[in-house]
């Protein structure tokens, strides 16, 4: 007996999740900042939606269109104030697809 294991990227899910735009209501906010801090940077390599990236002054900026809103950012820099982060309002956000 033979059995058939189809192997999925990580990538290939994600694309299957959608995401509504709230338009100039973003909600998730980077503060201003000189320098990121370590937890700041650390949001470019392990934000799985890939939010989060280095503009060319060295400072930490969202992109929040695709969030899974899965709290990476808010355990890593919530409570340090380096972000500010809501829940989307109603109807906005992400849309899990499964399967």
């Amino acid at each position: 007996m033979t059995i058939a294991v189809t192997k999925s990227r990580v990538e290939d899910k994600l694309f299957q999740n959608r995401y509504l735009v709230d338009s100039g209501r973003p909600h998730i906010k980077v503060r201003p900042h000189e320098r990121p801090s370590a937890n700041l940077l650390a949001l470019t390599h392990v934000c799985p939606a890939k939010c989060y990236d280095l503009n060319d002054k060295g400072q930490v900026e969202i992109t929040p269109d695709g969030c899974m809103e899965c709290g990476t950012c808010r355990i890593l820099c919530e409570t340090s104030g380096e972000i500010e982060w809501d829940y989307p309002r109603g109807g906005f956000g992400v849309l899990f697809k499964f399967g």
